[in-house]
């Protein structure tokens, strides 16, 4: 039987040439494009905020099924330093990076884009047996400067976090060496710990206490939120709030921060996709339900009928 060799090598190559392109082909799928609502990019969050940021992701996911953006959480300092270092270069923070910061990312021929889209309320809280349900800024400022009665244990999230930056600035106290304060590992552990212990004054983020998941709710049903007076506050000087969107837009409520997405990305992809979409009216809205203040308050269109 003679072969035709010709035929034969012919029919190797068309073969070849097609797996090949299908090789290709699963390749391509295999990794996404970054475009602005379709792609992979990486965030780094400071953990803090992960309950916000989980909803926004969560929201984001479903609306845009291309897109697959991946958070990372870290304490702020870490966070920060992954921008630094290029690492990721988005971030949600609840800072402005300030002129040193800039100048790295800068150097590096990237622009900075801050974006604010919420407002978190630091949290106190107590157990439920507690009766000290009322502090002022004063008296909070005096306990973390080891200047009050001592008889609270308080304590906080990861001793770099945001949260502690901000206990620092707010007290002028720049190490929390004090034998009643300490620093757990994270808020469910702050909440948790409140929780059990009726002398324990807790400081987390907002967010953790509202709609909480299943895995910590418990915890979250034992505690309280204390009310804070600021008597800096001409207005309202004599009344203790809570936190609230309401109380917080009004400026009522002393403890606040921003919440700030930090894109250092320098092109219209992934990054600029998400954060177009927190500071749209849906990614807005998700921080309204939240309970946390959005950083433009979504109009509540109303329907009046006039009846005939």
């Amino acid at each position: 039987m003679k072969i035709n060799f010709k035929v034969a090598y012919v029919s190797i190559l068309v073969v070849s040439i097609a797996g090949l392109q299908a090789c290709k082909q699963k390749q391509v799928k295999s990794v996404p494009t970054d475009s602005f609502n379709a792609g992979r990019a990486t965030f780094v969050a400071d953990e803090s905020f992960s309950p916000i940021v989980a909803q926004e992701e969560y929201v984001y996911r479903s609306r845009y099924p291309n897109a697959d953006p991946v958070f990372v959480y870290k304490t702020e300092n870490q966070a920060v330093n992954m921008l630094l270092n290029d690492s990721v270069r988005v971030a949600v923070l609840s800072r402005d990076l300030d002129t040193a910061e800039r100048n790295i990312i800068t150097r590096r021929s990237l622009s900075v884009e801050v974006v604010p889209f919420a407002v978190d309320a630091i949290t106190l809280i107590v157990n439920n047996a507690s009766n000290d349900t009322t502090i002022t800024v004063a008296q909070l400022k005096k306990e973390l400067n080891g200047q009050g009665s001592g008889n609270k244990t308080i304590v906080f999230d990861n001793p770099n976090s945001s949260l502690v930056r901000y206990l620092k600035d707010f007290s002028g106290n720049k190490e929390f060496k004090q034998k009643n304060i300490y620093a757990l590992k994270s808020n469910i552990e702050v909440i948790k710990y409140v929780s059990e212990h009726p002398d324990a004054l807790g400081i987390i983020g907002f967010s953790w206490l509202n709609n909480p998941e299943k895995s910590y709710a418990g915890y979250v049903d034992k505690v309280k939120i204390v009310g804070v007076k600021d008597e800096g506050n001409k207005q309202y000087a004599n009344e203790y709030f809570k936190p609230s969107q309401e109380s917080l837009v009004l400026k009522q409520y002393p403890l606040s921060r921003g919440l700030y997405m930090v894109n250092c990305s320098s092109k219209t992809g992934l990054a600029a996709g998400f954060v177009t979409f927190l500071a749209s009216d849906v990614g807005q809205r998700i921080i309204l339900k939240s309970g946390l203040l959005p950083d433009s308050i979504p109009p509540r269109e109303i329907n009046l009928k006039s009846k005939l």
